[in-house]
């Protein structure tokens, strides 16, 4: 409870500032904004995860057992073989989208009009990449003021920046705003992960070997697990395109952030400790079992009251975050939120799976739950 209050409270800032915004981007750009924001950025959620490695979860398990150790020689390997990491898949995934750009257009919009919208954003997979690496270390060590305080930081300026982008812009502001929000969050990743004191050090070929491999090997794992649930999306997403249109994908975002955007920021809140505890005695049956049922409850006990206020008072609250445009998610919501009550439970048994490094189960397990979403 106590992590958990310490990011949560921020988080809860967090969501305030995400509501302003929204609705700004709600009135400034409209459904059909909206749906070509959510396209662009679905899109280069794919490529991250053929090219990031799954680094930003994977990597966390091996700096928090480095950090158990109080070994500072081990952690300063363990962080400079990532950051090495963090390099190489981060140009991959920015080569990638460089080239592809004509045929990303063409997969997500139908026509090339976005292949320069996709040829600028090129530049972000490799900014992402280098800020997920930081914040690895900052979570592998338990670092969560800093984490809190990076990420608030990060909503303020975020704000700040896009809303006057939206503005003078219009829609023409979409990929200004995504690319400046990019280097916002690495400045603030890299200024918060400065503060700790870990020493660059030289690393060998066998290091680089046994510590990256081990990470590549689970990342690449969880890469394909994070692609199967982006691709179950980005599916999605082009089915209401291709049958309803741009705006249809808008109403469409806006629903799916309400519940896991909004209501998804208290799992971010309780992951960001939880993972790394239940690592630390994964190992211990009775112990990793007690942290497991000790979270399920916390989620529940967080997540009802804010659940059942949403299926109350949902007109409001669509009209507060957005427009009266988008009305039409009401009963997609209502759905959602009561599906929200079982992932707070599956959410917390899955972390296991995570904890004890079997990735191929986990990969299995997404999978399946996808082809059937």
């Amino acid at each position: 409870m106590k992590a958990t209050s310490i990011f949560g409270g921020v988080q809860v800032g967090n969501i305030l500032i995400n509501i302003i915004r929204s609705k700004f981007i709600a009135v400034l750009l409209g459904p059909t904004g909206m749906g070509i924001a959510g396209l662009l950025t679905a899109t280069l959620n794919i490529v991250t995860s053929l090219t990031n490695f799954g680094l930003s979860r994977s990597a966390v398990k091996n700096v928090a057992a480095a950090n158990a150790t109080n070994d500072i020689k081990k952690i300063s390997v363990v962080v400079t073989v990532l950051r090495k990491l963090v390099w190489a898949t981060g140009l991959l995934g920015s080569f990638i989208t460089l080239v592809t750009a004509p045929l990303l257009s063409e997969l997500t919009f139908g026509n090339d009009e976005y292949t320069y919208a996709f040829i600028w954003l090129a530049f972000t997979l490799l900014l992402r990449q280098l800020s997920a690496g930081q914040l690895v270390v900052l979570q592998g060590m338990r670092k969560i003021k800093f984490m809190a305080k990076g990420s608030f930081l990060g909503s303020v300026l975020g704000l700040v920046v896009s809303v006057p982008v939206y503005y003078l812009m219009d829609i023409d502001g979409i990929v200004p705003a995504i690319i400046l929000t990019s280097f916002i969050s690495l400045f603030i990743s890299w200024h918060f992960s400065n503060k700790i004191k870990v020493s660059p050090t030289p690393v060998d070929i066998v290091q680089l070997k046994t510590e990256g491999g081990e990470m590549l090997r689970m990342g690449f794992m969880l890469s394909l697990s994070s692609l199967a649930a982006l691709g179950a999306s980005y599916i999605i997403r082009i089915f209401i395109s291709r049958n309803g249109g741009i705006d249809q994908v808008g109403l469409y975002n806006a629903g799916f952030a309400i519940v896991n955007t909004y209501v998804g920021m208290i799992f971010t809140a309780m992951v960001t400790d939880y993972y790394p505890r239940l690592s630390a005695v994964a190992q211990d049956r009775q112990k990793a079992t007690s942290t497991i049922n000790q979270q399920a409850e916390v989620a529940i006990l967080i997540l009802a009251p804010l659940l059942l206020v949403f299926l109350i008072f949902i007109d409001w609250a669509v009209i507060l975050l957005y427009s009266t445009k988008f009305i039409p998610v009401n009963g997609m919501i209502h759905w959602s939120a009561l599906g929200i009550f079982f992932k707070a439970v599956s959410w917390a048994i899955a972390y296991i799976i995570l904890a004890n490094g079997s990735s191929k189960l986990f990969f299995w397990n997404e999978l399946v739950v996808n082809i059937y979403m």
